[in-house]
């Protein structure tokens, strides 16, 4: 205690630090690091796994306070490898998450990019709505996957390519039963059908309700690793939900699941111009 208040004393006696603006800039963009980190830590399976290394950390720390001196020796030899084996296995967090900080939309909204399936209509999500109650009705099992901010290349590499122009009869014929491409799930980018009968990763969630088939589990699963909005039209009940988010919205009618779609997926009407395009064109008038 005593060596903490002549710390205190110290630093206060040098007088007020000098603060840069440069100060200020570091500590907000280590600031935004960390919260994205957290925040993505939290979002994903690592969250347990992070509490596993704190309690390791703890005994580490006791250790290190009585001087056992073999566990010190081995977590010093350890700690290296253990860096490379962290990369190695959480590789495909890792991947997503730098996938979710491109998809963010700072940059995009600075220089005015275009987002993913910007192309969505209230007319595509009235279609999505209308085939998937006319599917419920015919007790035919659906899977339509919703491309938002990030893009879903690589589960259409999964599937066969369709590219065609978005209606209800489409999608009602895709997954009518046994035809070719019933099977697996559908993408959806804009107001085209991009690719059907294409794989997606199962949730692991144990959480989830036990009556929930396996086109429930790829639907929880897309919005545990991607930001896109999936429907579900159950096989089974006929029921239709909607996962987005880590979310599960079931039982919709087509009214509620059109009214959804329309909230999450179609685009904003831009009330204002982007700021690089705002600001070339202030710099033109400036010159004239």
């Amino acid at each position: 205690m005593q060596a903490l208040r002549e710390l205190i004393q110290k630093y206060f006696s040098a007088g007020i630090p000098h603060v840069r603006i440069a100060d200020v800039v570091e500590i907000l963009i280590l600031a935004f690091v960390i919260y994205q980190v957290i925040s993505w830590i939290r979002r994903t399976n690592t969250w347990a796994l992070l509490k596993g290394a704190l309690v390791l950390g703890g005994m580490v720390l006791i250790a290190n306070i009585f001087k056992m001196n073999t566990i010190l020796w081995l977590v010093e030899n350890i700690f290296s490898v253990g860096l490379i084996a962290v990369i190695v296995i959480f590789q495909p967090e890792i991947r997503r998450a730098l996938e979710q900080m491109g998809t963010q939309g700072i940059l995009g909204d600075l220089f005015g990019a275009q987002r993913a399936g910007s192309g969505f209509t209230p007319d595509v999500a009235e279609a999505i709505a209308r085939a998937a109650s006319e599917m419920g009705r015919a007790r035919t099992g659906a899977l339509i996957v919703i491309e938002r901010k990030m893009g879903l290349a690589e589960y259409e590499r999964t599937g066969i390519v369709v590219d065609a122009f978005l209606t209800s009869q489409l999608l009602v014929n895709i997954f009518e039963h046994n035809t070719p491409l019933h099977d697996g799930a559908v993408i959806v980018r804009g107001d085209r059908v991009s690719a059907a009968t294409c794989y997606l990763p199962l949730s692991e969630n144990r959480s989830i309700s036990k009556d929930l088939g396996t086109r429930h589990r790829a639907a929880m699963g897309m919005s545990e690793v991607t930001d896109s909005v999936t429907v579900v039209v159950s096989e089974e009940t006929g029921k239709i939900s909607l996962a987005c988010d880590r979310r599960f919205y079931r039982g919709l009618s087509a009214d509620e699941l059109k009214s959804e779609l329309v909230r999450l997926c179609v685009p904003e009407p831009e009330e204002k111009r982007k700021f690089w395009k705002g600001w070339l064109s202030s710099e033109k008038k400036a010159g004239k």
